[in-house]
């Protein structure tokens, strides 16, 4: 559960803003640690996808990693309280209104790229959204 800042009160992802310097491995992998407390041994980019609010001119880019294997127990931080759940039981209904949309592709173990276009926090107005070919490089 988001603590803090952008999507406050929503289950979501772990990541945040790139460093200067930073490849988005690296980002990836330091955003889980800090507000996980969880090393990833096999991170893998699978997902590209973009984000624009009507009432904000500013495009988000967001790359989604997926792992299969961690060193650490996941610990609450100051940014996020993390919870594990079953495939069958994902909080849909907490969560940006998109997630219900690509989640679906990365539990099937597929990669992809989409694009949104929200009207307000909670309504999607626009999207794109395409399962690529598994030989696609993200990278």
């Amino acid at each position: 559960m988001k603590k803090r800042g952008f999507g406050i009160g929503k289950w979501n992802g772990f990541g945040g803003k790139i460093e200067k310097g930073e490849t988005m491995l690296e980002c990836a992998k330091r955003h889980l640690l800090e507000e996980a407390g969880l090393v990833a041994e096999d991170l893998e980019e699978v997902g590209r996808l973009e984000f624009e609010f009507i009432e904000d001119p500013l495009i988000m880019k967001v790359h989604v990693f997926t792992s299969t294997r961690f060193q650490g127990e996941p610990r609450e931080s100051e940014e996020m309280r993390p919870q594990w759940f079953p495939e069958s039981k994902v909080p849909f209904d907490e969560m940006w209104a998109d997630d219900r949309l690509w989640i679906p592709l990365l539990l099937q173990g597929s990669k992809f790229r989409g694009c949104f276009r929200f009207q307000d926090m909670d309504t999607i107005s626009w999207y794109h959204l395409e399962k690529l070919p598994s030989t696609t490089s993200l990278t």
